[in-house]
């Protein structure tokens, strides 16, 4: 049925790609993250060579870790990628990132014999991790204590400021222009944490493109309502 006959044509999203920025310039700082951040700022001034960056989800790890390896011409590659074919030529450049440590299974002999020929070698090696060493599910001693001797650097989950400005930076990615009293809003109603507001962001994103509407106060206590169990507060 066509609008003039008294139908209602129902809006379509098109769903829009978006570029995370991951310049320095655009990670943003606070308590949680400082540590690590001036860790990376000081390379290649580091107290240890090889270095296990750990944080939870959306924490910054994989941010930090793409500044280093831009800024270090070093070489990348996901943890459960590793073989032990790849350890000579990943290792030629003298500097490494070697991503989610934790996450699915790795061949652990193989990330065993990357970190100590990375010893051997004097190359600079940055890890990383949602979890330490202790807990990660991990079957080879060895591997455990090589993990154990890095140096070990924590992303703690963000405080309110932090998260505000992540969250304004988060709706900037897509293309986004929102109050920053927005953000204090959402801030909130969420849970303390950067993979929170990862998500909140996107569902956001994909409901003002389906109702053809900007992302408002109202939006959002509506998607947070429906999407993330929370009952809209009174106003402040």
């Amino acid at each position: 049925m066509s609008p003039s006959q008294g139908g209602s044509v129902r809006q379509l999203a098109l769903s829009l790609p978006h570029n995370p920025q991951m310049t320095r310039a655009d990670f943003l700082i606070g308590t949680a993250n400082e540590n690590a951040a001036a860790l990376i700022d000081r390379f290649p001034d580091w107290q240890s060579r090889i270095v296990l960056l750990v944080g939870p989800a959306g924490s910054g790890k994989t941010h930090l870790g793409h500044i280093w390896s831009e800024a270090a011409g070093a070489a990348q590659i996901a943890a459960r990628d590793l073989r032990e074919q790849d350890v000579e030529p990943l290792l030629a450049g003298g500097r490494l990132l070697v991503e989610d440590v934790d996450r699915g299974v790795i061949d652990e002999p193989a990330m065993f014999h990357l970190i100590n020929r990375a010893r051997e070698r004097g190359a600079h090696l940055l890890l990383t991790s949602r979890q330490p060493p202790a807990a990660m599910a991990l079957a080879l001693p060895d591997l455990i204590s090589r993990l154990r001797a890095a140096l070990l650097v924590e992303l703690l989950p963000p405080d309110d400021a932090l998260l505000e400005r992540v969250l304004v930076k988060l709706f900037a990615d897509r293309q986004l222009r929102v109050d920053p009293a927005l953000a204090t809003y959402i801030v909130r109603r969420i849970e303390r944490s950067l993979e929170a507001a990862n998500h909140v962001v996107a569902a956001l994103d994909e409901a003002a493109l389906a109702a053809g509407r900007p992302v408002t106060r109202q939006l959002a206590a509506e998607v947070l309502d429906r999407d993330f169990g929370n009952e809209p507060e009174l106003p402040f």
